[in-house]
């Protein structure tokens, strides 16, 4: 923004103190030497908790790295798929210092994982046994026939066909105890590409960015800037660690930081892990925080019979005020006990939720961000936040308005040493994207007087009505979830050829427990359901003007298909509509 807002002035002056990084090797070095013999992950072996120092990580990566050297793998693509675990960071970095990183989602199926590993040229896949597995099935599939395949974990496989990580680490400490200074004379060019990344997008087909190192660390500094990550930080990493959005914030934020990262053991072992660890941050998507805020309103209820917690504004404040202390309490030893901050990106936030939490001393600091931007562009932060936008400026970036309408709504376009290089072998998506050294993000939002940023939607998704107003899908998705009786929707346009006109039309997925619960039967009828969305559905229109009622819906079964980041996908199965 050319004409900086009063609170973004004042931002500017608060800064927390940071030093400075140029590359990862450059962060690798300085973590260690302020914080060499602290604790930078724990993790789980044979069912016990294990410390790791920032002296052991910073050894292993160094092995790990004069092992490829050995193997002639520098400026060659590095493949890195599997889950979070420590492996995966020890590899990213490597990986990233001596040539160019691939981190895929592992959630991808085999055909899209050779596909990649294919446009990528790949020359070597390091991973979980399972990926090695399906890899070594597959290998006559892929062009490199001497591609180098490397376990996470020791399989039957591991010898000639698989090498194991952990004899690629001993490798490589053999080396330096020989003398190797290859991987100390690395020179690492801060503005080339050394990550190489493909988007899941919610719209479609996936693009693969191309990241510079100074991409990254000009967004980690950026982000220390206005939260501080410094030393006290222990962070549980539950997001996929392929995704910018975990990797840059959940992962090197903390080493920068000197802080201690923790593994999640899956989705179903968050409360467990929680426990275990006692993590200070947690970064997340909106889901976990509305599940685990479901969760207590369902307790309170059940011990609070007569409060009317539907019309509370504050479930705490709904509380009789010596009860209070003792709710908040039990509820912050259920997330540890130590839990002062959750990063919460990916999706909008429900203000309601968030209140909540920062209730129970627990800050929700919202961002806004993408993978071309690594990722972080804007984000609510320790000196100012307001529950219902993305947030700020973060240090460095700046962003405005593309031919805002009357409401004030326009692209978002990003300036700052964080966006990407371009697209990997596009010139002409790169050419749409890049221009006049703006990055346009394709998403739609406003910015109020006060300097915050409000997304309001994907453009790809926007619908236009007949009368050339814009009705953004988002909005009415929010209204819709609010509804308890609503687990998801998603709103479409739909054309009508009769009318000349695009209709709004919506696909929601109940949430059957409150449906069962509010009719007190065990198995309700499709048209007993269909009644109950379609007054949900009412309500929502008798808040919205005409032109954005929703006009038709239909009742789906399953879940929709979603990203790695939970993000409904905008395409294929999702968006076909069933006519009742």
């Amino acid at each position: 923004m050319e004409n900086k807002p009063n609170l973004v002035k004042q931002l500017e002056k608060k800064y927390h103190k940071i030093y400075e990084i140029t590359d990862f090797k450059d962060l690798l070095y300085k973590t260690y030497e302020q914080h060499k013999d602290q604790i930078a992950f724990q993790v789980k072996k044979d069912g016990k908790i294990v410390d790791i120092s920032y002296r052991e990580y910073k050894e292993d990566i160094e092995n790990l790295a004069t092992a490829f050297i050995e193997m002639g793998m520098e400026n060659k693509r590095i493949c890195v798929i599997g889950k979070n675990r420590y492996e995966w960071a020890v590899s990213y970095m490597a990986a990233a210092i001596v040539g160019i990183v691939v981190p895929l989602d592992k959630e991808l199926k085999i055909e899209e994982i050779l596909q990649f590993n294919r446009v990528a040229d790949t020359a070597i896949v390091l991973g979980d046994a399972k990926y090695m597995e399906q890899l070594l099935e597959h290998k006559n599939e892929l062009h490199c026939s001497d591609l180098t395949l490397v376990s996470f974990d020791e399989t039957e496989e591991s010898g000639e066909s698989v090498k194991s990580f952990s004899d690629l680490l001993n490798q490589g400490k053999a080396l330096l105890e020989e003398g190797d200074e290859r991987f100390k004379e690395i020179q690492i060019d801060p503005d080339e590409m050394h990550i190489l990344l493909f988007t899941s997008g919610t719209t479609g087909s996936s693009k693969a960015v191309c990241l510079s190192q100074r991409n990254i660390c000009s967004n980690i500094m950026s982000v220390a800037a206005t939260v501080n990550v410094m030393q006290h930080v222990r962070v549980l990493s539950i997001l996929p660690i392929h995704h910018t959005y975990e990797c840059t914030l959940g992962y090197l934020l903390v080493i920068y930081g000197g802080g201690c990262i923790t593994y999640c053991d899956g989705l179903r072992h968050i409360a467990d892990n929680m426990l275990e660890y006692k993590p200070t941050f947690i970064l997340c998507v909106p889901l976990l925080l509305e599940s685990i805020y479901k969760k207590v309103i369902k307790t309170l209820k059940k011990t609070f019979t007569k409060i009317d917690f539907k019309n509370a504004k504050n479930i705490f404040k709904a509380l009789p005020f010596y009860a209070r202390p003792i709710v908040k309490n039990k509820i912050k030893k259920t997330l540890g006990g130590k839990l002062n901050t959750f990063i919460v990106g990916a999706a909008p936030m429900t203000p309601e939720v968030s209140n909540a939490f920062e209730e129970l001393g627990i800050r929700v600091l919202q961002g806004y961000g993408l993978t071309e931007c690594s990722p972080l562009v804007a984000g609510n932060n320790d000196f100012y936040r307001k529950a219902d936008a993305a947030g700020l400026p973060i240090p460095n970036v700046t962003f405005k308005i593309d031919s805002p309408n009357q409401e004030g709504v326009g692209e978002i376009i990003v300036k700052g040493p964080n966006v990407m290089l371009g697209y990997y072998q596009d010139e002409e998506a790169t050419k749409k994207a890049l221009q006049d050294g703006w990055f346009y993000t394709g998403d739609l939002g406003k910015i109020d007087e006060e300097g915050y940023l409000h997304i309001t939607g994907r453009s790809k998704s926007v619908i236009i009505a007949k009368n050339g107003k814009n009705i953004y899908p988002e909005e009415l998705e929010a209204y819709l979830t609010e509804d308890p009786m609503i687990q998801e929707a998603l709103v479409l346009g739909v054309k009508d050829e009769k009318k000349e006109d695009t209709l709004v039309e919506a696909k929601i997925f109940p949430n059957m427990d409150a449906i069962k619960k509010f009719l007190k039967l065990d198995q309700p009828s499709d048209d007993q359901v269909k009644k109950i969305i379609g007054e949900a559905v009412q309500e929502v229109n008798k808040k919205i003007p005409n032109y954005k009622h929703i006009k038709g819906f239909c009742v789906v079964k399953k879940e929709f298909e979603k990203t790695t980041t939970q993000k409904i996908k905008r395409y294929g199965e999702n968006t076909k509509i069933e006519k009742e």
